[in-house]
């Protein structure tokens, strides 16, 4: 059973999708309701959301923001986007990040559940397939082709020394057609743990083969046409993907590529460790120019995962996210690790205590405050508070509206205003949530 979080500005379309969903016999549990970008992003926050569906064009937040919020969050949410314009740009940056259809209103109703239907089918499909090293499964899932000796061979000499590397891009070149088309890159590195589940017989160096092949299978296709890429084996059990954009790709203001690089870490380690099992450490480099930085980018990937061993509950890292120059070595001491994780959270804290009513505060500004990646802010907050960030903002907005609730004779509409909610009724909703009865019932 899934659930479903439909967005529009306009409630009597929130209110008809709702009803189709309701009467169509679909795997539904729950249908939640937003009527703006800040709204649904408090529910993408709280709940289990399987299926984002929202409209493209709102006043506060258009769904291109709220689908890249959304993908921070929980890169693995899939989304459908309704539209009353055909505009190829708008159809263009919904599917670039990651939309499974793009629908005209006035919708058909047929067309609607069909494109429903058929992500809840492929999720379902995900879901059932419950992967097994060895099993015959396995292979039936997995049809790629298994990659060339030789051409995994040339694309790991991309990391060697310079003159190495030039020869491998021509070789790759003229032997199999593979063209380096960017400008900038960044590596990743994805190093293959163990099985989650115990009880289970030792993996066979044929199963750890299969277990590669089948990761290299989910890189292709979780990446797949949207961002340009090169992903193959690497030694040690690990794999390597090599990012690339061109001139015009890279200038593109509408991505922010820090965030990029953090959600394809994300969906990565979550993916690979639902449907394989296994533990994936992800590490992720910074941004350069030149093909000539490969082998830094390479190296920057592969000290960036290495801080899993002081953060063993944690398993996608960000080269930047490390302020490297605040020491004299590359292996920090566990005092200097604690100091600076201690610096970041009581920043974010301050910043959040001093911006908690500001209407639309996001993650991701907060993060940038801080010049860290949003994932990693994350992980740090709940492990040195013990609150996740938001459940943080939204325990303050909750305490200040009560004391104005109980204190002042403001209307709701005013209390929702002052601690950053875009409607009484959402705000409502979370108050309720909170506290368990309705700010009337409080002020009773």
């Amino acid at each position: 059973m899934y659930s479903i979080l439909v967005v529009d500005d306009e409630p009597l379309i929130v209110k008809g999708l709702t009803s189709l969903l309701q009467t169509s016999g679909l795997a539904i549990e729950h249908i939640y309701n937003a009527h703006s970008g800040y709204e649904a992003l408090d529910y993408l926050r709280m709940e289990e959301i399987d299926l984002l569906i929202t409209d493209i064009q709102m006043d506060a937040m258009t769904g291109i923001e709220l689908m890249h919020q959304a993908r921070l969050i929980k890169p693995w949410v899939q989304t459908i986007v309704i539209s009353a314009h055909e505009t190829f740009q708008y159809a263009q940056m919904a599917m670039r990040l990651g939309a499974k259809d793009y629908l005209i209103k006035p919708l058909n109703s047929e067309q609607f559940l069909d494109s429903v239907r058929n992500v809840l089918l492929k999720l379902e499909r995900k879901d059932e397939g419950v992967l097994q090293p060895g099993e015959a499964e396995l292979r039936e899932s997995f049809r790629m082709e298994q990659p060339v000796a030789d051409k995994t061979s040339l694309l790991n000499k991309l990391f060697g020394p310079a003159g190495e590397a030039a020869d491998a891009i021509r070789q790759l070149r003229e032997r199999y057609g593979v063209q380096l088309e960017g400008s900038y890159f960044s590596v990743l590195r994805l190093q293959l743990g163990k099985r989650k589940a115990s009880g289970l017989m030792p993996l066979t160096s044929k199963d750890e083969e299969l277990l590669q092949y089948a990761a290299l299978n989910i890189v292709k296709e979780l990446v797949g046409q949207e961002w340009s890429h090169i992903a193959f084996y690497s030694p040690n059990q690990e794999l390597s993907i090599l990012l690339q954009w061109n001139e015009v790709a890279y200038a593109d203001m509408n991505v922010n590529k820090i965030n990029l690089l953090d959600m394809i870490g994300r969906g990565l380690h979550f993916n690979i460790y639902k449907f394989l099992g296994i533990a994936c450490v992800v590490g992720i480099s910074q941004i350069l120019r030149g093909t000539e930085f490969l082998g830094e980018l390479y190296n920057q990937a592969a000290q960036a995962a290495k801080w899993h061993q002081e953060h063993q509950d944690h398993y996608v890292f960000y080269y930047g996210d490390f302020n490297w120059s605040a020491y004299t070595h590359q292996e920090p001491t566990r005092e200097e690790l604690h100091d600076q994780t201690n610096l970041i959270v009581e920043r974010a804290k301050a910043y959040i205590d001093e911006n908690f009513t500001q209407k639309g505060l996001t993650l991701h500004e907060v993060a940038q405050k801080n010049h860290v990646s949003p994932n990693y802010l994350s992980y740090l907050f709940k492990k040195i508070t013990g609150f996740n960030l938001w459940e943080y903002v939204i325990k303050l907005r909750m305490e200040l509206s009560k004391s104005l609730i109980t204190g002042t004779d403001l209307r709701r509409y005013e209390i929702a205003e002052r601690v950053g909610y875009e409607s009484p009724e959402h705000f409502s909703k979370i108050f309720k949530k909170f506290y368990g009865i309705s700010p009337s019932e409080m002020k009773k």
